[in-house]
């Protein structure tokens, strides 16, 4: 019996691995998408939101599927529903990919008002979150998942500086308005990946100590 449950306990692991390929292609395709203004990779990036949809489908089947045949107590029990959390924020950094590109169609039609430096910045930090905090959890790493939590302020600095440019270019010319004000929504959705990264980092630390603190 627990034999059985430990071939499970894998493929829930290779199944959250798999998500975190599509959600990491999902981010990738979208800031490439933002920095060439290409229309059609922007909707490569939307496609792999319903791929993730799909994805969390699945992995939330097979935790029910655990829960209701194992009963698991105890680290089992945290385990898994770490990650039936887990899927949830991972599920939400799809859509939020989805929406960047949805706003990089619209900014696809003009020159940019800047060079984009730092919103990449942000998109390759928040990939290695998400990444890391998947090892973490396939790897019961704890050092790992703390490290993704710490590594949060990386983007939230990012985040402050892009913010600071784009209002200076604002003031500079405030035609620069509408654009500014987009690649400012687009670095909050990069802010609120590192976020919801940061709560799978924090259900990896559960899992393993029973303690949580998720923002």
């Amino acid at each position: 019996m627990r034999n059985r449950f430990d071939i499970q306990l894998e493929q829930l692991n290779n199944e959250l691995i798999q998500m975190g390929a599509l959600i990491e292609n999902a981010i990738t395709s979208a800031v490439k998408a933002l920095v060439d203004q290409d229309k059609e990779q922007a909707l490569q990036a939307i496609a792999f939101d319903h791929e993730v949809d799909q994805k969390e489908k699945e992995i939330e089947n097979l935790c029910l599927k655990l829960l209701l045949q194992q009963q698991p107590v105890a680290s089992d029990l945290r385990l898994i529903s770490s990650a039936l959390k887990m899927i949830t924020d991972m599920e939400r950094i799809g859509d939020q990919s989805a929406d960047i590109s949805e706003i990089t169609i619209l900014l696809a039609e003009g020159p940019y008002i800047k060079k984009l430096e730092h919103i990449p910045q942000m998109a390759n930090a928040t990939i290695k979150m998400v990444t890391d905090s998947i090892d973490a959890f396939v790897k019961k790493d704890l050092a790992l998942a703390q490290s993704v939590v710490d590594y949060d302020d990386v983007v939230d600095d990012l985040f402050d500086k892009i913010k600071e440019e784009l209002i200076s270019l604002i003031s500079q010319n405030p035609d620069n308005g509408g654009q500014a004000m987009d690649l400012i929504m687009i670095a909050k959705y990069f802010e609120r990946i590192g976020d919801h990264a940061t709560n799978i980092a924090e259900w990896v630390i559960f899992s393993m100590t029973g303690k949580v603190k998720i923002q």
